[in-house]
C-alpha cells in the first residue's frame, strides 16, 4: 500500500504501483464507463469544494461537439456506502479526520478493494480548509489516475476475447495487435488500409424536457493504414491531415455515391495533437482527436468523432494510424464509445 501526503506527491503517486487487495472474490465493478463516485459528509460536498471537484474531474475530452465529458460525479454519503454501491469502478473519498496530526493532507490508493479492477482514492485531511487546499492543487493529478484507469479497465476487458482471424490479418500486414472487442470484424481490405466494425451498441437516448428514453444505435470502428515514413516532419498536424484526409477519401466511400469520409475543420473543432503512448510506454507517438464528416458534394452529410494513434513501425519503418470513429446521435453520451476506441489505439503492440 502506498501513501504520499500532500499533493506534491501526487505526480509521483500516479507512477507508481498501488496496493492491489486481493478480498474482492473476482466480483465485477459497478457503475457506468465515465462515473467517479465521490464518498463524503454532505458539509464537504455542499460546500466550495464540490466547484472545484467538477473544474477538476468533469473535464471535457477535447475538441468534439456535442461536449465529451470524462466522468460525471455521483454523490454518496459515508453511512449509506454499503451493497453494491461498494464495488463502483471509480470512488473517491473525501474525509475529514479530527485527529490528523500531518500539515499535508494524506493521499492513498488503493485498487481491486471490492471489486476486480476497481480504483479507490482517499483524500484526508484534519479540517475542510485542509481537504479544499489540498483538493483545489492535487485534483487534476486524481483525474489523470481515474483517467488511466477507465481506459486501461477497457483494455484487458477486451484482451481476453480476441478474434484469431482479426489479429492474425493485423499481424501479416501491419506487424501490429490491438485489442478488440468480441465480435470485431473486418469489413474493408486493402494492402495499406483494413476498416474494422466494432459491434454495434445500443444506448438509452433521453430526450430533453419529455422525460421519455429511447434506444439509439452507436456505430463505431477503427481504421488502420499506413505509408512510408520519410522524417519527423511528418507528425506534424498539418502533414498527418494531409495524409489521413487522402486515405480516406479512397479508402471509406459513403453509401451515397460520390460521398466520401473527410475532415471537419471548423474553428471550435478543429483537430487537435499530442505526444502520447500505447499503454505500457513501448511504443510512443503522437494522438489525434477531432471530428469527421461525409464530403463530395455541396452539402455535407453528417459524421461523427474519431480518435487517432500515429507511430512509427520500428521493422517496417512506416507510419502506422490505427484511427476509431464513433458515429452516434447528439443525444446520447458518446463518454462510453470514446473510452472503448481509446483503450483500443492505446492496447498497440508490435508483433
Amino acid at each position: 500500500m502506498k501513501i504520499l501526503y500532500g499533493f506534491l506527491g501526487l505526480a509521483l503517486f500516479f507512477s507508481l504501483s498501488g496496493c492491489d487487495q486481493k478480498n474482492y472474490s473476482g466480483l465485477n465493478v459497478t457503475g457506468k464507463i465515465g462515473e467517479i463516485l465521490v464518498v463524503c459528509d454532505d458539509v464537504i460536498w455542499n460546500s466550495p469544494l464540490k466547484s472545484e471537484l467538477d473544474t477538476a474531474l468533469t473535464q471535457f475530452i477535447l475538441p468534439y461537439w456535442p461536449d465529451v465529458a470524462t466522468f460525471e460525479l455521483i454523490h454518496r454519503s459515508p453511512r449509506n456506502f454499503d451493497g453494491a454501491i461498494k464495488r463502483h469502478r471509480n470512488v473517491l473519498f473525501l474525509t475529514i479526520d479530527n485527529t490528523f496530526n500531518d500539515t499535508k493532507s494524506r493521499i492513498e490508493s488503493r485498487r481491486n478493494v471490492w471489486a476486480n479492477r476497481q480504483l479507490v482514492i482517499e483524500i484526508t485531511a484534519r479540517d475542510l480548509e485542509q481537504l479544499y487546499e489540498t483538493c483545489k492543487d492535487g485534483l487534476p493529478e486524481v483525474h489523470q489516475g481515474f483517467d488511466r484507469a477507465e481506459w486501461n479497465r477497457i483494455r484487458k476487458y477486451f484482451g481476453e476475447k480476441q478474434s484469431t482471424y482479426v489479429n492474425e490479418k493485423l499481424s501479416k500486414n501491419f506487424g501490429i495487435h490491438i485489442d478488440l472487442p468480441d465480435g470485431s470484424n473486418i469489413v474493408t481490405t486493402q494492402p495499406n488500409f483494413y476498416t474494422i466494425q466494432l459491434p454495434n451498441a445500443s444506448r438509452p437516448i433521453e430526450f430533453v424536457g419529455t422525460g421519455q428514453q429511447d434506444v439509439g444505435a452507436i456505430y463505431s470502428g477503427v481504421m488502420v493504414y499506413q505509408y512510408p515514413f520519410q522524417d519527423s516532419t511528418e507528425f506534424t498536424l498539418s502533414n498527418l491531415l494531409q495524409a489521413r484526409d487522402t486515405m480516406l477519401k479512397y479508402n471509406v466511400p459513403h453509401e451515397t455515391s460520390r460521398l466520401y469520409m473527410g475532415t471537419q475543420y471548423t474553428d471550435f473543432v478543429f483537430p487537435e495533437l499530442s505526444e502520447s503512448t500505447n499503454f505500457d510506454g513501448s511504443i510512443s507517438g503522437v494522438e489525434m482527436r477531432g471530428m469527421f464528416v461525409f464530403k463530395g458534394k455541396s452539402i455535407h452529410t453528417t459524421g461523427g468523432a474519431f480518435w487517432a494513434f500515429h507511430f512509427v513501425h520500428p521493422r517496417s519503418k512506416k507510419l502506422i494510424c490505427i484511427s476509431g470513429y464513433v458515429d452516434a446521435p447528439a443525444t446520447t453520451s458518446w463518454t462510453h464509445s470514446l473510452r472503448e476506441i481509446e483503450a483500443i489505439w492505446k492496447s498497440v503492440t508490435i508483433q
